[in-house]
């Protein structure tokens, strides 16, 4: 895939999606939930304060009538009453609004009523570039703050996951550092090396590993063919694995701020995607978002 709106034809012919909008009375997230509506993509379900989100919805010239709308005023409740209804197989697709990302995931990671798996939960953002020939995975830059080798595992898995549900066959992971050489001194090559190795072995399924790869050889084979670096993933990069939260975090924001990207995401490993986007992000990545979740909803 190239645009994002390839990712909007995965959806075309198929039944909608149930999507729960804990705290919806935010403007971007009603718009961005209504134009997914609009197109037949989701049926919404939006908890939260009642009286706002007519208002809103007046203000935006938006019909939201025919849409479930649960009434309530505190946050974290709201958070728990969508968890709910994804638990009662009520919705398909979980999605922030305007509350604290951490106490929407406390109510997915509570121990008996939430939505664990034995997967570590991860941010995937899917990012469209004028500089890069195909739509370009990066992880994580939202949830996993030093993750270590198993966690970069984990990390891997739920990225190619993504991918693979995207139409990518055999994903190219770029695990990213500073420089393209194993350094003892720098641990993520270290884990880079590792993850290479796991995959060339089986233990990473479905997706081809290599690093350390600095940025540069990841996305440009010319530099890489400059360093001497032969690769197959090279140049030609599906998924970037930065080392840390803080890399990946700064990476994204860079790409989104000064070169305008377009850009989606979503936190997966739980029992269904979950849509958290930051109160910067626009409608338009609000809405890719939620096609992004619709899209992998049955992984």
């Amino acid at each position: 895939m190239q645009k994002f709106d390839q990712i909007e034809a995965l959806l075309q012919g198929k039944a909608p999606g149930r999507i729960a909008v804990a705290a919806a009375h935010d403007d971007h997230v009603l718009q961005s939930v209504h134009d997914v509506y609009r197109k037949g993509y989701a049926l919404p379900i939006l908890i939260g304060d009642k009286e706002k989100i007519f208002a809103i919805a007046d203000r935006l010239a938006i019909d939201v009538s025919a849409m479930t709308i649960i009434k309530e005023l505190d946050d974290r409740r709201s958070a728990e009453i969508a968890v709910n209804l994804v638990n009662d197989h009520e919705a398909d697709v979980l999605m922030k609004g305007i509350l604290q990302t951490s106490d929407l995931l406390k109510a997915v990671l509570e121990k008996d009523k939430g939505l664990r798996t034995n997967r570590l939960l991860s941010h995937v953002g899917v990012y469209e570039l004028r500089g890069y020939h195909k739509l370009l995975y990066i992880t994580d830059g939202g949830i996993n703050i030093a993750p270590d080798l198993k966690q970069k595992m984990d990390i891997v898995r739920n990225a190619v996951g993504v991918a693979t549900a995207l139409g990518v066959a055999k994903p190219k992971v770029a695990a990213l550092a500073a420089v393209e050489t194993v350094n003892p001194a720098m641990q993520c090559t270290l884990d880079a090396a590792a993850l290479t190795v796991m995959s060339q072995r089986g233990q990473l399924k479905n997706c081809i590993v290599d690093g350390p790869l600095a940025m540069d050889n990841a996305i440009d084979l010319d530099a890489a063919k400059h360093k001497g670096i032969i690769s197959p993933v090279a140049g030609d990069a599906d998924i970037l694995l930065c080392p840390d939260l803080e890399a990946g975090n700064i990476l994204v924001k860079a790409l989104i701020f000064l070169d305008k990207a377009k850009s989606c995401g979503l936190i997966t490993g739980a029992r269904v995607p979950i849509v958290v986007t930051s109160r910067a992000d626009s409608s338009d990545a609000k809405y890719y978002s939620i096609l992004l979740a619709l899209a992998i909803r049955d992984l």
